[in-house]
């Protein structure tokens, strides 16, 4: 499992995920990709996971054509602060999440 950290994500929640084979956007030197290019990119390059804050990409993207599966981090902000405490959640979400699928961690 390759995990793609989007860049409106904080690049500091990559270290939460340390024992998965995770990159950054930025890392990928992908910064400014626009969401279709940058799923057909990550499919390209084997990444088969998008962590993320962004909420619509459900609505903009045919996720289940990509292949890719979305984990959506819903907090009160995409601060560091306000995402960390989601990481045990998602680790539980990527042992079940399936390609295509996009599962909401957080929000309640």
């Amino acid at each position: 499992m390759r995990i793609l950290l989007d860049e409106c994500a904080p690049r500091p929640l990559k270290r939460e995920l340390a024992d998965y084979e995770i990159h950054t956007v930025v890392e990928m030197g992908w910064s400014g990709k626009k969401n279709g290019e940058l799923l057909r990119l990550m499919n390209q390059k084997g990444f088969t996971i998008l962590l993320t804050t962004d909420q619509n990409l459900r609505y903009q993207q045919n996720l289940q054509q990509t292949g890719v599966a979305v984990i959506v981090l819903v907090a009160r902000s995409n601060r560091f602060p306000d995402l960390v405490p989601l990481i045990p959640d998602v680790r539980t979400v990527l042992n079940t999440i399936n390609p295509g699928e996009v599962i909401e961690v957080g929000g309640s």
